[in-house]
């Protein structure tokens, strides 16, 4: 029902009340046992056993289990308890966030009010906020937070603040007489919704929804609707897992199948197929990914951003779509002046925030403040309720945002609230009221000289105006005079800026004036002021190093559209051919056809919450990788529903922080760039560790196969090759994860979301340096069983050898994307230090006599590691050099 819509007569026909008597306390009763409870309602969630076991359901978890049963076939116990302590850490992890994660509705209902003023039985009482109904008459006033949505009845100077809910960033002045049906949430002013806050003046209304009927309502119900995103690193762990039990499966039936056709026996076959299965599955992958991540998480804490799901850091840094809410996000979210009007002359005001800080220049330089300009600011304070405090090193406004920047601006110029009150006593008040649109003030000084104050909408007070304050003297107000204020209040709208008039009359001692009609006339007009919410000074730079990434940053907001794209222009993210789209636009379209414009909309305003979902769901449909960032209860569908959410820690609702992924505890909008820089490098790093892993398999397989085709023995045994996998491959593949920054990561364009883990030449990198590991550990292993052919056991230890060692100078090949060359391997020290530890482990199974038996080793001498060490630097330099003397020629 469109309630905006009907007149309220109207309304209290269909809801079946009475205004002045409102509902039975029988009626209510009976209403409340029908439609139940005013509380936002949750799906029911799975139990805890249940969410534990699912977390085993993963693709990459069962690859796991299967290499657990491998390991307990082969009699390798310890590797298998290995294995086990891998899933059961994950599955720990998983289920913690997820447990986590779905705390979006408790917060929503922390904003519903505890208690409500309603009439039941023509007597007015307060009940809790949860036993409203439909019909109920309600009343409130300043600082009382709405119980329910409400059709208004009555509005006194009405101020309702609607930021959480539609991300308009003033307090939105409200009346009572019906709208047309089309307009969107944030013009709908007759109309207060649940959750929102009174900021000013009083009012009454009629309660027309409830519960999950209501505008917060319809958002917690989207919340739990909105579909949860897998994301590319998830996408591409599912796939590599697939190919990997693939290629292991097919690799073990051939294995088995040539085996028995050169004539072993199959029982040797197989534990050889086995060997070779687990040595194409990398076990350590996803306990690897996680550790990665959980650094990476670490990482960000220290640059002001807490991830809550792991996966959020590499997500983002394939982001190519930020989409961020205005408010408290891209802007101050604290109203300041910025220009001020006086004396037929435009000063620039600078500062922003709160904090009484800044210089009031003309054409650019500082100039002494004249007589004028003191006036029009001190009367700005004097006629206003806001009152700016300091907590701390904080600066803030203890009332309306408005009144405030001009309390701050009167500060700037040496106005402070003790100077004010020490000189000045307000005797009247005629408070503002929307139909005069306009606040007046008679104030008496220590001299006891009366005079009135006046600021309101410059179009009204203009009209009450028969002088212009010029040069310290009133002067008459002529057309001429009337036309110049009116054409810098266009200039100053036309930059998005918010004004206000200020006017005076002076008093005689004795004159009295009891109504506003009388003390609003004969006015002398001395300026304007203009303000607006500015823009974070880091932004600009932040949104221009996201551009050269080659991300596109949208605003999406709940401000008008004026104001959107002025403070879209300041930061330079509307390019000249940039559109401009609004709630009303943007309702008449479905997400196809707002599929086919989003491309080239950069500044949506007036949006509701369904609005930014339905630009979230189109930009994916496009095949973007969509960030949504925000701080309101507005935001928190979209965020959910986005690749990535990411909330305002300072300002952000409990809402928006649940629903999120990354929360900012600065809200600086410069913190995504930092987050987008450490996502790109942990997804390059996981790359590098899958190369290192897989070309190290690789080779582990083609050595074994090449052997069973040239009717070879065994060249290594399985728990060889196990202890391969599980020891030499893991610390090596941990520091890689660790690896620092190339230099261009933030001067590429993001990866294709559709962009296989092996694109960009890895799956070539990884076959050709698995081949020539594999070829030269076979080499070495013929070398030596041709010169002793008794002696199996020695020739499998210089294979072993050989393999492990070509595997860690390979390692430091897969830093780079060029070649081995292009880097200092001393920058990564975990690497350095890994290596050390893998190659002190072979030489211990080598050289202890107590573990030869058990790794089917032999000590080696000196003469051998000669031949090792230069077999084992072939697959390295070979082509790592011949691309580095490529480039340089």
């Amino acid at each position: 029902m469109s309630w905006h819509g009907l007149r309220v007569e109207q309304v209290e026909q269909q809801v079946n009340t009475t205004i002045g008597f409102g509902l039975t306390e029988k009626e209510a009763k009976k209403r409340l046992k029908q439609f139940g409870k005013n509380e936002l309602s949750e799906e029911k969630k799975p139990s805890a056993f249940k969410q534990f076991i699912g977390q085993f359901q993963d693709f990459m978890v069962l690859v796991l289990l299967a290499a657990t049963a491998i390991s307990a076939v082969l009699g390798e116990y310890i590797d298998a308890i290995a294995i086990v302590a891998i899933v059961i850490i994950n599955a720990c992890l998983g289920f913690i966030q997820e447990r986590r994660a779905e705390k979006s509705l408790e917060a929503l209902k922390k904003l519903s009010a505890p208690e409500s003023l309603v009439l039941r039985d023509g007597q007015w009482m307060k009940v809790p906020s949860a036993d409203l109904v439909v019909g109920d008459i309600v009343k409130f006033a300043s600082g009382d937070r709405i119980g329910a949505d409400v059709r208004l009845i009555e509005a006194k100077g009405l101020y309702i603040e609607e930021s959480s809910l539609t991300g308009e960033s003033l307090p939105i002045e409200k009346q009572t007489a019906p709208l047309p049906q089309d307009v969107s949430l944030g013009d709908r002013t007759n109309m207060a919704f649940m959750g929102t806050l009174v900021t000013k003046g009083s009012g009454a209304g009629i309660v027309v929804a409830t519960g999950m009927n209501t505008a917060m309502g319809q958002i917690a119900h989207l919340l739990q609707s909105a579909p949860t995103m897998m994301t590319p690193l998830q996408r591409k762990l599912e796939q590599l897992g697939k190919i990997l039990i693939v290629i292991a499966l097919a690799l073990t039936a051939l294995v088995v199948v040539l085996g028995v056709w050169q004539g072993h026996e199959l029982y040797d076959m197989f534990l050889a197929g086995v060997s070779l299965a687990v040595a194409a599955i990398p076990e350590g992958l996803p306990a690897i990914v996680t550790v990665v991540l959980a650094l990476g998480v670490q990482r960000m804490m220290k640059r002001n951003a807490i991830v809550r799901k792991l996966p959020a850091v590499e997500t983002l840094g394939c982001a190519s779509v930020i989409c961020s809410d205005k408010t408290g996000t891209m802007t101050e979210n604290q109203m300041t002046v910025t220009h001020v009007w006086v004396n037929n002359r435009l000063w620039t005001v600078s500062g922003t925030g709160y904090e009484p800080k800044g210089t009031f220049l003309l054409n650019g330089k500082q100039e002494k403040i004249d007589t004028s300009l003191q006036q029009l600011l001190l009367f700005g304070a004097l006629c206003n309720h806001a009152e700016l405090k300091k907590k701390g090193k904080t600066y803030m406004i203890d009332g309306d945002p408005t009144e405030g920047a001009l309390v701050v601006a009167a500060a700037k110029a040496g106005w402070t609230k003790d100077k004010i009150a020490n000189e000045f006593t307000i005797e009247h008040e005629f408070p503002f009221d929307s139909t005069r649109k306009m606040m007046t003030v008679i104030v008496k000084d220590r001299s006891n000289r009366r005079f009135i104050v006046t600021k309101g909408a410059p179009d009204m007070l203009l009209e009450r105006c028969r002088f212009l304050y010029m040069n310290g003297q009133a002067k008459p107000l002529h057309d001429q005079e009337r036309k110049t204020v009116q054409q810098t209040v266009n200039t100053l709208a036309s930059q998005a800026l918010r004004t206000i008039a200020i006017a005076y009359r002076p008093l005689s001692f004795a004159e009295a004036i009891n109504d506003e009609t009388k003390a609003e006339s004969d006015l002398t007009f001395i300026g304007l002021q203009g303000m607006i919410d500015p823009p974070r000074k880091e932004v600009k730079q932040a949104i221009a190093e996201c551009k050269k990434a080659g991300i596109k940053t949208v605003m999406i907001t709940g401000d008008h559209i004026l104001t959107a794209k002025a403070i879209a222009q300041q930061l330079h993210m509307l390019p000249p051919n940039g559109k401009v789209m609004d709630g009303k636009t943007l309702s008449q379209l479905t997400v196809d056809e707002l599929e086919d414009v989003v491309e080239d909309v950069y500044v949506f305003a007036r949006v509701s919450p369904e609005h930014k979902l339905k630009i979230v769901q189109a930009l994916q449909k496009r095949g973007h990788i969509v960030a949504m960032t925000g701080d309101g209860v507005n935001d928190a569908p979209a965020i959910k529903t986005a690749n990535i959410g990411i909330a305002m820690g300072i300002t952000g609702t409990d809402v928006s922080k649940e629903a999120a992924s990354l929360v900012l505890l600065d809200d600086n909008f410069a913190t995504i760039k930092a987050a987008i820089e450490e996502g790109r490098n942990i997804y390059e790093n996981i790359r590098k560790f899958i190369r290192y892993l897989l070309a190290s398999n690789v080779g582990e397989i083609l050595v074994m196969l090449f052997a069973m085709i040239l009717a070879l023995p065994l060249p290594l045994v399985p728990i060889q090759i196990l202890w391969v996998n599980l020891v030499t491959d893991g610390l090596p593949a941990m520091a890689l994860g660790l690896d620092p920054a190339e230099e261009n990561v933030m001067k590429r364009p993001p990866r294709h979301p559709k962009e296989g883990v092996f694109a960009r030449g890895l799956g070539w990198k990884i076959v050709s340096r698995g081949f020539l590991i594999g070829m030269v550990t076979l080499i070495a292993f013929l070398v030596v069983h041709t010169r002793h052919p008794e002696n199996l056991t020695y020739a499998q230890t210089v294979a072993f050898a050989t393999l492990v060692l070509a595997q860690l100078i390979h390692v430091f090949d897969c830093r780079s994307e060029r070649s081995v060359f292009d880097r200092n391997p001393f920058e990564n020290m975990y690497l350095v230090l890994a290596v050390l530890s893998s190659l002190l482990l072979l030489l211990v199974v080598i050289y202890y006599p107590p573990l030869q038996p058990i790794f089917h080793t032999v000590s080696l001498p000196v003469t051998d590691w000669l031949l090792i060490i230069g077999l084992s630097a072939i697959p390295t330099f070979l082509l790592a050099g011949s691309l580095f003397a490529r480039r340089r020629s």
